[in-house]
């Protein structure tokens, strides 16, 4: 069977719409659908060589309405499947009732007990003990122990002249062996698929724990962020001040040099001001100035010439191919997002940095590369983690870590490698579809 399903599950969950234990119990139905087929496909083949090649007779009417019986099941399991979002336990238990009572009326019709067959009910429950709830399986295990027994009193006795010939005990023998190989068969398949989406809803639920410890740091990240701008302000507006004063004072007016000296600090001064006022708008504490609407390429331009604009000394190889453009709204966290790459780039190598932008299936692809020396295999392995940089300070890797998560709540992703010639390219991808007017307004 095709796994396209497996995958839609996957995105499914990642997007929201569904949960990681209703992705489960999907796959777990799509497996039931998948032995149902199989049931189907080896009851046929059984019929057909019990009736045509050992000439035994079976009354082929009715067996055939419970293998047709079986396809509609399997027909609407499968609509349930592809139009439900989530599948609970009592829907799996009465999908294996329903395969419980098949198996129960075709070993009625082929001799019942007898039936080598029989012990297909201990797949049932084997399969009920590892899908279902306690109740659910001893249910199966009460349910089937019942038509067990009533299968020993009421069933329909198999036309044949070998019931108590050794031919009948070598032909049972045979059935037996058939059904413990297809039953042993069928078990490792499935008990090995069943472990792996188990082993799959496990990963997934760590890795949301890892993404919630993440969220909760970028929030004191946030609150610390705040709080220092707040208190850096008083200082700054003390010092802007000073230096006013300074410059209308003789002393500094009349010397062209420590003049220079003063319009070089308010510069920085005037910078510093703008970065604790962009701190304030990322975390909603401006006059709501945090977003703007625009287009890719005008975004990408004036992002590139502002950080160029405060390093005349590097030479930024800006290469633009998104085509054809398109508006979105842009917010300040997505443009430090930029910065923070481009300052890591910078702080490698000072000299020379490229960014290419390029549009791919729905997706803004901006790749952006430095002449360093690049990352060590331990760095890209934990590419994005906090704390987690080769610079040797305090605190450093939290400007790549702030940089991953952005990019993963608008639906992105951000990649890391050495390139051949020397230095790293860091590949920043985002969904076109999250920085739309659209999007942005209903809060996605």
């Amino acid at each position: 069977m095709p796994d396209s399903g497996w995958v839609d599950d996957e995105a499914a969950a990642r997007s929201g719409t569904i949960s990681i234990q209703d992705t489960t119990a999907r796959k777990n139905l799509l497996l039931l659908i998948q032995l149902r087929w199989i049931a189907v496909f080896g009851q046929v083949a059984t019929i057909a060589y019990v009736h045509y090649w050992l000439g035994i007779a079976l009354p082929l009417a009715q067996m055939g309405m419970v293998v047709v019986f079986l396809l509609l099941l399997n027909a609407l399991s499968l609509l349930r499947y592809w139009r439900s979002g989530s599948v609970s336990n009592t829907g799996l238990f009465l999908e294996m009732l329903l395969d419980v009572a098949a198996l129960t009326l075709q070993l009625y019709l082929s001799g019942g007990a007898s039936n080598p067959f029989v012990f297909l009910f201990l797949l049932q429950v084997i399969l009920g003990a590892v899908l279902l709830k306690a109740w659910s399986v001893w249910s199966i295990v009460a349910i089937t122990s019942a038509c067990f027994v009533l299968l020993t009193f009421f069933y329909r006795p198999i036309a044949t002249d070998m019931h108590h010939g050794s031919a009948f005990l070598t032909m049972h023998i045979h059935g037996m062996f058939i059904c413990f190989v297809l039953a042993a068969c069928l078990l490792v398949f499935f008990i090995t698929r069943i472990n792996r989406n188990i082993g799959a809803r496990d990963q997934r639920l760590a890795e949301l724990r890892q993404q919630s410890a993440e969220e909760d740091l970028i929030v004191r990240m946030g609150l610390l962020a705040s709080g220092a701008a707040h208190e850096l302000g008083t200082p700054l507006s003390t010092l802007s001040v000073i230096l006013n004063d300074w410059r209308r004072m003789p002393q500094f007016k009349d010397d062209p040099e420590l003049a220079q000296e003063l319009s070089a600090m308010q510069g920085q001064l005037t910078r510093c001001k703008t970065i604790v006022s962009g701190i304030l708008m990322s975390s909603g504490e401006a006059r709501g100035e945090g977003t703007v609407r625009t287009t890719v390429n005008g975004f990408l331009d004036g992002l590139v010439a502002e950080w160029s604009e405060s390093r005349p000394s590097t030479q930024v190889k800006y290469r633009n191919m998104v085509a054809p453009d398109q508006p979105i709204v842009s917010d300040i966290a997505l443009k430090q997002v930029l910065f923070n790459v481009l300052d890591n780039a910078f702080d490698v190598s000072p000299h020379w940095i490229e960014l290419t932008a390029m549009r791919n299936n729905g997706h803004v692809v901006i790749a952006i590369s430095d002449a360093g020396p690049g990352f060590d295999n331990e760095m890209l392995a934990e590419f994005g983690r906090p704390y987690r940089s080769s610079k040797n300070r305090t605190g450093s890797g939290l400007g790549l870590f702030l940089v991953v998560n952005v990019l993963r709540k608008l639906g992105g992703s951000v990649t890391a490698a050495n390139r051949p010639e020397g230095g790293a390219i860091v590949t920043l991808t985002l969904p076109l579809a999250a920085l739309s007017a659209k999007s942005v307004a209903h809060g996605d």
